[in-house]
C-alpha cells in the first residue's frame, strides 16, 4: 500500500496547497456557500447501489474537492484501491492480503492470489455453512437428548459479534417465513453478564452455541465457551435428569456422553481447525475463514452465520452482492464520482485541514441502532495509528474520535453541543426513503408512515440546524445571546432507498472503502490493531497476578493497590 520511500503526505505538494487553501475557507460560513452555489446539491450528491450520498453540507467548495483529488492521486489511492481488490499484500505489518472483499465476489469469479484462486475457497465455505443452516431451519439439527434447536447463542467479541450483531439486528423484517423457529442470541461480554442470562432461562436441551474467534484463543470467547460447555454437561451428560433452564425444573431423560454434548451443542468458526479440533468441536460442524480477512470486516464469511440463520441464504447473498456492487463501483468509478474517495476525502479536509477531530454517526432508522458501535469499530480500530505504515511517527492527526446514537434518541442526549458546544464535530446523517410498504394493514400503514415521515423530518432538519445555525429560522426578533447559535458545523447524508440486504451491503462497503483511502492518504496500515494485541497480552500478564501466579512487587503502585483491594474484598 506504501512504498518504502513515499514522501509523508504532509509533504506531498497538494498538501501545502490544501493547508493554504483552508484558511481562506476557514470564515466562510456554510451558508454562504449554499447561497453562491444554486447547483451546489448537484456539484455534490453522487448516487450508486441504491445509496444517495449528499455531501453538499461540507465546508468545501470546488476548488477545496480538485486539490483533494489530487491529493489522492499523489497519494496513491488509485494504485491502492487496484492493490487491494486484486489480492496484494496490503497488509504490510502482517504481510498478507487484505481480502474481505473476496468474500463477496460472485461464484463464477476468479481471484488468484498467489497463485491460487481464493473464490472457489470462498465458496465452498459458504455452502458448508448453508448446509448447517437448513438444517437448522428445517429443525432437523437435534440437540443431544434427540430435541430441535431453538436458541443460538453466538460467543464471539469484536468483529465477530459487532457484525453480526448488527446486520441481524438491522435485518430482523427479512426473517424468512414458515421455517422452524429459531432464535439467535449474541453473548460477549468476558464478565459472562449477558451468557449468565441466557443460561438461567434457556432449556440446555435446545440450546447451540457458535464459537466465533479467528484464531481460536481469544479469552472473552473461550471464558464464555468454556462456562457454557461445563453448563451443558453438567446437565446433559453422566445423569439421568435434565435441567430446563427456562422453567427450572427436571425432566427425565436418559444420560448422554460428553462428546455427544460437545458434538452437537457447538459450531466453530475460526482460521485455526487445529484448535477448534482440540477444543471439541466436530470436524463437520467448523466454519472456515481465512487469515487474510480482519475481525472486524469477517462477517462478510462465515463469521456471519448468525445472520444466515436469522435473514436466511437467499437474503444473506444479496447482503454479499450489495457489498461487491460497491466493490465494483470503487475499483471502477472515476475518483470525481467514487463515493468512497468522496467520503474519504471529506474526513481528510474535515480533520486535517479543518481541525474537527469529533464524528457523530446517527441514523435515524431503529434498525439500524447497532450502526454507530460497528462504525466506531471499523474506523477506530483500523486507522487509531500515530505511526505510518513504515513504522514511522506521524506529525498530522488520523482517525477523528466516533461516537453516536440514533439519531431520534441523540437529539434528547448530545445534541446540544453539536448545536452549542465548544467541540466542532462533523455528522453522519442516515436514513431510508422508503418504509412500511410491506405493512398489509392499511390504517396501521398509514400511521406508521406518518412516523417515518416525521424521523425524516428530524433527520433533514437537524442537519439543516448544523449548518445554518438559528438562520434556519425565520426572523422572529431580537434573541437572547444563550439562544444564538452560528451553525457551520459540516455533515454529510446517505440516503438508502430502502433498508434491504442489498443496500445495507452496500452501505457497509462504503464505509469499508472509505477507511481505507483515509489509511492510504494517511500512509498508515488499516488492517492491523498492535495496540488491541498489547492490551490482550498486559491483561493475561495481570491475570496470572491476580490469580496469585505472578509478581506483584513489579506492578505500578495504582495496579497493586487495585489487585489488593480485589483480594481483600474476596477475604470478606
Amino acid at each position: 500500500m506504501a512504498s518504502a520511500t513515499r514522501a509523508t503526505p504532509d509533504t506531498l505538494p497538494a498538501w501545502q496547497t490544501l493547508t493554504q487553501h483552508a484558511q481562506s475557507l476557514q470564515r466562510v460560513h456554510l451558508k454562504n456557500l449554499f447561497g453562491d452555489d444554486a447547483s451546489r446539491w448537484t456539484n455534490f450528491t453522487r448516487q450508486v447501489a441504491g445509496l444517495t450520498l449528499d455531501l453538499s453540507k461540507q465546508r468545501w467548495d470546488d476548488d477545496t474537492l480538485e486539490h483533494l483529488l489530487a491529493l489522492a492521486h499523489e497519494a496513491g489511492v488509485p494504485g491502492a484501491i487496484d492493490a487491494l481488490l486484486s489480492g496484494k499484500r496490503v497488509n504490510v505489518s502482517e504481510n498478507r492480503p487484505a481480502l474481505h472483499t473476496a468474500l463477496r465476489l460472485p461464484a463464477d469469479a476468479v481471484l488468484n492470489v498467489e497463485g491460487h484462486n481464493v473464490v472457489s475457497d470462498v465458496h465452498e465455505s459458504l455452502a458448508q455453512m448453508e448446509r448447517l443452516v437448513q438444517r437448522l431451519h428445517a429443525g432437523q439439527w437435534r440437540g443431544a437428548t434427540g430435541k430441535p434447536i431453538r436458541h443460538v447463542v453466538n460467543l464471539g467479541v469484536g468483529g465477530s459479534d459487532l457484525g453480526p450483531l448488527m446486520v441481524t439486528h438491522a435485518l430482523t423484517d427479512y426473517r424468512p417465513k414458515d421455517i422452524h423457529p429459531v432464535e439467535v442470541h449474541f453473548a460477549s461480554t468476558m464478565d459472562g453478564s449477558q451468557l449468565a442470562d441466557y443460561l438461567s432461562r434457556f432449556n440446555p436441551e435446545t440450546t447451540i452455541f457458535v464459537l466465533s474467534s479467528k484464531s481460536f484463543t481469544t479469552i472473552d470467547t473461550l471464558s464464555n465457551a468454556n462456562t457454557a460447555r461445563d453448563w451443558l454437561l453438567g446437565r446433559l451428560s453422566n445423569h439421568g435428569d435434565v435441567l430446563d433452564g427456562s422453567l427450572q425444573t427436571r425432566t427425565h431423560a436418559n444420560p448422554v456422553s460428553a462428546e455427544l454434548v460437545i458434538r452437537q451443542h457447538f459450531i466453530g468458526v475460526s482460521a485455526s481447525p487445529d484448535k477448534m479440533s482440540e477444543w471439541g468441536i466436530a470436524s463437520d460442524h467448523q466454519l472456515m475463514f481465512w487469515e487474510w480477512v480482519g475481525g472486524r470486516y469477517s462477517l462478510w464469511g462465515t463469521i456471519g452465520l448468525p445472520i444466515a440463520l436469522v435473514v436466511g441464504m437467499e437474503n444473506f447473498r444479496e447482503l454479499l452482492a450489495g457489498a461487491h456492487a460497491m466493490d465494483t463501483h470503487f475499483r471502477h468509478a472515476p475518483m470525481e464520482d467514487n463515493l468512497p474517495v468522496l467520503l474519504g476525502l471529506a474526513g481528510i479536509w474535515n480533520v486535517n485541514f479543518l481541525d474537527i477531530r469529533a464524528h457523530s454517526i446517527l441514523p435515524y432508522d431503529g434498525r439500524l441502532e447497532y450502526f454507530a458501535a460497528y462504525l466506531e469499530q471499523l474506523e477506530m480500530e483500523s486507522n487509531g495509528k500515530s505511526v505510518t505504515s513504515q513504522g514511522k511517527a506521524v506529525n498530522y492527526s488520523t482517525c477523528p474520535v466516533l461516537w453516536g446514537q440514533l439519531g431520534p434518541n441523540a437529539q434528547h442526549a448530545f445534541y446540544q453541543l453539536l448545536h452549542q458546544g465548544t467541540q466542532p464535530v462533523v455528522c453522519d446523517f442516515i436514513a431510508p426513503l422508503k418504509r412500511y410498504d410491506e405493512v398489509e394493514d392499511p390504517d396501521t400503514r398509514r400511521h406508521l408512515k406518518a412516523q417515518h415521515r416525521l424521523a425524516l423530518a428530524n433527520c433533514f432538519a437537524q442537519s439543516r440546524v448544523l449548518m445554518l445555525g438559528d438562520d434556519a429560522l425565520e426572523d422572529d426578533g431580537p434573541r437572547p445571546e444563550h439562544k444564538r447559535y452560528r451553525g457551520n458545523q459540516p455533515s454529510s447524508t446517505v440516503l438508502l432507498d430502502k433498508l434491504t440486504p442489498a443496500t445495507l451491503g452496500a452501505l457497509i462497503a462504503l464505509y469499508e472503502h472509505k477507511v481505507f483511502v483515509q489509511a492510504v492518504i494517511w500512509d498508515i496500515n488499516p488492517f492491523d490493531q498492535w495496540g488491541v494485541e498489547l492490551g490482550k497480552q498486559i491483561a493475561t500478564d495481570t491475570q496470572a497476578i491476580i490469580d496469585g501466579e505472578g509478581d506483584l512487587s513489579r506492578m505500578d503502585a495504582s495496579s497493586r493497590g487495585l489487585i489488593e483491594a480485589f483480594w481483600a474484598a474476596e477475604q470478606e
